[in-house]
């Protein structure tokens, strides 16, 4: 079985899910936005299909890949599983120490750097 996080993590497989959240695509036009051939990317939306994050629909000769809203809700609560109370006091805490620490001031320019 093939895990969600494990999916989604790759490179392309997240950015194919970035183009794919503008809308329905063929695996054409979002072959367009990789360096890699349009096998590979159909190779990665069959990965994304199979963990459940897209669906395919087929007309005619192509087919239309969209994102699976109950995947993507499942990839969110996987990703909010790892979020937990001790974190939220320590993302609080370091902007208590930023908010407390002073910043330097940008270096003044010397004569002559103008």
């Amino acid at each position: 079985m093939l895990d969600l996080l494990e999916v989604a993590a790759e490179p392309n497989r997240r950015r194919l899910l970035q183009l794919l959240a503008r809308g329905e695509s063929t695996v054409t036009e979002l072959a367009g936005a990789f360096p890699v051939s349009r096998s590979a990317i159909s190779q990665h939306l069959l990965l994304l299909a199979e963990v459940g994050l897209v669906s395919a629909r087929k007309s005619g000769r192509n087919r239309y890949y969209s994102l699976e809203e109950a995947g993507m809700a499942r990839l969110r609560q996987a990703f909010d599983s790892f979020w937990t109370h001790e974190l939220d006091l320590l993302v609080a805490d370091a902007a208590a120490l930023n908010s407390r620490t002073p910043h330097p001031d940008p270096p003044t320019p010397q004569a002559g750097e103008l």
